[in-house]
């Protein structure tokens, strides 16, 4: 029974130690609601962003629409212009999302965030989107992160 106990509590503190902590994150017309933002690993915010990694984004909301496609666009901010941000695939249908969205859904959208070498070092705020058939949002979020070396 104390090999069990002991056993328990070490699984719990590594759930504990491995859990995303949800970002603060400023929504923007969006439709959904319940949204949570993770970004992994972003412990603090401004998020620090290095050149060269790779970072996790996992966006759970509940859908308040029907769509049977979804694309994601993805722009960093810098002095009020909106530059693009490549994502490996913006087809929301193939990150997490079973397609075709239902309205009153749960849905998690998973994909990752590459951070190229040739990004300058700069702050600035990134601005998330997920849209549906009528390219209206789904969901919109901004952050801010630090680009580093």
């Amino acid at each position: 029974m104390a090999v069990l106990c002991r056993l328990l509590v070490t699984l719990l503190s590594l759930g504990a130690l491995c859990g995303a902590e949800p970002v603060k994150f400023l929504e923007c017309e969006s439709t959904a609601e319940q949204i949570i933002v993770d970004i992994t690993p972003c412990p603090l915010q401004p998020c620090q962003l290095r050149k060269g990694q790779m970072y996790n984004v996992n966006v759970t909301f509940t859908s308040t629409t029907s769509s049977s496609t979804s694309k994601a666009d993805v722009h960093g901010i810098l002095s009020g212009i909106p530059v693009p941000f490549h994502i490996p695939n913006s087809d929301g249908c193939k990150s997490g999302i079973k397609c075709p969205i239902q309205k009153n859904g749960r849905y998690s959208y998973v994909t990752s965030l590459p951070v190229k070498d040739i990004y300058p070092t700069v702050k600035l705020e990134v601005k998330w989107e997920l849209k549906d058939d009528d390219d209206k949002d789904i969901f919109c979020w901004k952050i801010p992160i630090q680009i580093t070396d």
